[in-house]
């Protein structure tokens, strides 16, 4: 990436560059039951979860994506979750979102303040015109934030993924550039 990273700011959170020293908290995250129950990976072991890191790595070298770690700003190098663009379409102007956060952190307002954050970063400086994000359906609480965050619901893709030895569905999510709330 030639440009530096675009460190956003909200009231509470600092959204950074994902760095090496992270692989702690990523592997935290997402090997903990809570937070993979709905992500599409896990990992048992900070060597494996340094796929995730590299997969961070590789949006950026590739200009197909971002993920900025969330953090609060008094603790600047603690991870608590990350958020962020991958599959970019330059050409339709459009994107898919991923997010995810510490159980200990969740119901408190994290993570929408951070998606918010990175929205506006991804229709004012990428200059996208949709956002996508695609949810199971039992996880009510991610469709609950995507709908706080105005995001509109398209549909359902029946059986359309295997996660742990089954189909699931996956609910769709959109949210065009005038409709950011």
């Amino acid at each position: 990436m030639t440009q530096a990273f675009p460190v956003l700011q909200t009231s509470r959170f600092l959204l950074r560059h994902i760095v090496d020293q992270d692989i702690g908290r990523i592997f935290r995250g997402l090997s903990h039951p809570r937070v993979t129950a709905y992500y599409g990976i896990s990992y048992d072991s900070v060597e494996a979860a340094q796929a995730q890191l590299d997969w961070y790595r590789e949006l950026l070298e590739q200009q197909t994506g971002i993920w900025w770690g969330i953090c609060k700003k008094e603790l600047p190098e603690e991870l608590i979750g990350a958020c962020g663009f991958y599959a970019w379409d330059r050409d339709n102007r459009n994107t898919d979102m991923g997010y995810w956060l510490l159980p200990e952190h969740w119901g408190a307002g994290c993570m929408q303040e951070s998606l918010h954050a990175i929205l506006g970063h991804a229709f004012q400086q990428m200059s996208l015109h949709r956002v996508e994000a695609e949810v199971e359906p039992d996880n009510l609480p991610s469709s609950r934030l995507l709908h706080r965050l105005g995001f509109q619901r398209e549909g359902r893709r029946r059986q359309c993924e295997w996660k742990n030895g089954r189909f699931v569905d996956l609910e769709y999510y959109s949210l065009l550039a005038d409709e950011l709330k």
